[in-house]
């Protein structure tokens, strides 16, 4: 019999990973990144998801780690790698190759199609912040099946409109993405430390299918700018477990990802 944790022995970025870790299956192929998607990608490979295929860009792909890796350089990724190639190969063969199921990504900003700004707050040419940019984010947004995004529920994160489009999601709408062509899925789940959003498989708008034990819709919409779509039947998203937070928590020992 499975133990539910009480949500007082949980913080609010062990139950992002968490919920994050549910939605791989077994036999995907993850482009994982760092930090708290690493997490849910080695959780779920640890748990429901063995055989797992972990793709990071530095080139290692079917990654088996011994430890959490301290970046996508880290050699770990390379002991015990089904293959490893360089990172140009590996954007080219398997992900503008169509052969990566599952992406994380993160940003500044993300509106309600999915669109991910990590570029700048303000104008482009004059901005108030200048940010990292999109980096590979762009063809991951492009090319990949199902991008999951893990993110803080604040109202500086989710807006109406992102200043600037680092990495599509469905645009001004799901009708948009086909007409740019892009071979990938589009955005899949939007992970939140409040609730689950995927997108509506007809207008590609974001929608609360899941609340967080004891989160209520009014919460997630005082932290959303935008009136949210609801899906018709909410779920209620189930307590951690006792052996997914041991696992996860064995895994960052030092919290360096969990804070």
């Amino acid at each position: 019999m499975r133990r539910l944790m009480t949500m007082t022995d949980v913080t609010p970025s062990e139950l992002m990973v968490i919920v994050a870790a549910r939605e791989l299956k077994d036999k995907e192929t993850v482009l994982v990144g760092v930090g708290i998607p690493n997490l849910a990608a080695n959780l779920a490979k640890k748990l429901q998801a063995p055989g797992l295929n972990m793709v990071y860009e530095s080139g290692a792909v079917g990654s088996n780690p011994s430890r959490m890796p301290l970046s996508i350089g880290d050699p770990c990724l390379v002991t015990g790698a089904k293959s490893v190639c360089s990172m140009y190969e590996q954007f080219a063969y398997y992900l503008q190759g169509a052969r990566i199921d599952v992406g994380f990504l993160g940003g500044a900003q993300i509106d309600k199609y999915g669109n991910i700004n990590s570029t700048v707050i303000g104008s482009y040419k004059a901005p108030k912040v200048r940010l990292p940019g999109s980096g590979g984010a762009c063809d991951i947004a492009s090319n990949v099946k199902k991008i999951i995004v893990i993110t803080p529920h604040e109202k500086r994160r989710f807006v109406e409109k992102v200043d600037f489009k680092s990495s599509p999601g469905f645009v001004d709408g799901k009708e948009n993405w086909s007409k740019l062509g892009l071979q990938g899925g589009g955005p899949f789940a939007v992970i939140t430390n409040l609730c689950t959003m995927k997108f509506d498989p007809a207008t590609g708008e974001m929608m609360v299918v899941s609340l967080h034990p004891g989160v209520t819709i009014d919460k997630v919409q005082e932290n959303t700018p935008w009136k949210l779509k609801v899906a018709e039947k909410i779920e209620t998203t189930p307590a951690p477990t006792e052996k997914e937070l041991q696992t996860l928590r064995s895994l960052d020992p030092t919290r360096m990802y969990l804070g």
